[in-house]
């Protein structure tokens, strides 16, 4: 099977130049894929394996012993641990729903609508990438004070809409995708431009708002909110699972258990979307 893949593409190398190159990517995939591994070996490590030195990459005598534990825990905690996942699965959809739109219908004004202030503005958009998170807490925190959305899930999710990354990257999809002759054309067949934006400029920019998905649910499925949210009934699953982990080494155990739990829905999302993204990649012919 090997043999017919490397002979179906075949550019200007040679059969070695080829099986050396497949090498590489398998040896790039395996070195990738490790920590992966380890984080999942670990989990199911009983607590004589998780301290023994030295560390032992897999688990010699696998236990579920760490997710009983962590479902003992989270099942005596005055908040159900059900309405945990429910706020953080409302923060990621919403979240990741609003800003890819948002991004998305800015981006499209930029990069096919030219106006006054437009490259002014975009430039004010890349500067803001090079700020930290932690530069902008205090501005953001008497932003949502003011408002009166602290202690809410406004508070995070209405600054997930306005992140810049994702008005930067879909401006640059749209300018390497859409031309200006396919919106002229559809604008003489009548289309308003509510029509191109949703009928023609999204479809023919998907890898970017693909992509767009997982880079802003993983950052939200991670979102503690400690900073913003208070009452413990609004907290999130992150929250929640790492004040099990405060306990410290007594619960090293449960805490590989956590890791686990916490990788495996943004890992989901990475695998179904990054197929597509490459599949339509693909068919676009994007290198």
């Amino acid at each position: 099977m090997i043999r017919r893949l490397i002979w179906t593409h075949k550019p200007t190398r040679s059969l070695g130049g080829n099986l050396l190159v497949l090498l590489f990517i398998l040896a790039g995939a395996c070195f990738s894929v490790l920590p992966l591994i380890y984080a999942v070996s670990n989990a199911f490590k009983p607590l004589d394996e998780l301290f023994i030195w030295p560390p032992r990459f897999f688990v010699r005598n696998p236990t579920l012993d760490n997710f009983i534990d962590l479902l003992v825990l989270m099942a005596g905690s005055w908040i159900p641990f059900s309405r945990y996942v429910l706020n953080t699965v409302l923060i990621s959809v919403l979240g990741t729903a609003g800003h890819v739109i948002l991004a998305s219908m800015a981006a499209y004004a930029l990069s096919k609508h030219k106006f006054p202030g437009a490259n002014l503005f975009f430039s004010m958009v890349i500067l803001s990438l090079m700020f930290a998170r932690q530069v902008t807490a205090i501005p953001n925190y008497l932003i949502m004070s003011r408002l009166g959305w602290v202690d809410t899930y406004l508070a995070i999710i209405l600054p997930a809409w306005a992140m810049s990354l994702g008005l930067f990257l879909m401006k640059q999809f749209m300018d390497a995708m859409i031309h200006d002759s396919l919106l002229e054309s559809a604008r003489i067949e009548g289309a308003s431009e509510w029509v191109l934006f949703w009928r023609v400029v999204m479809p023919n920019v998907r890898p970017g708002w693909l992509t767009l998905i997982i880079l802003a649910f993983q950052s939200l499925w991670n979102e503690t909110g400690g900073q913003f949210i208070y009452s413990e009934q609004l907290k999130t699953l992150p929250y929640a699972l790492n004040q099990i982990l405060a306990a410290g080494i007594a619960r090293a155990g449960v805490g590989a258990a956590v890791g686990v739990v916490l990788m495996i829905v943004p890992i989901t999302v990475f695998v179904v979307n990054q197929s597509r993204v490459i599949e339509t990649m693909g068919a676009a012919g994007i290198k």
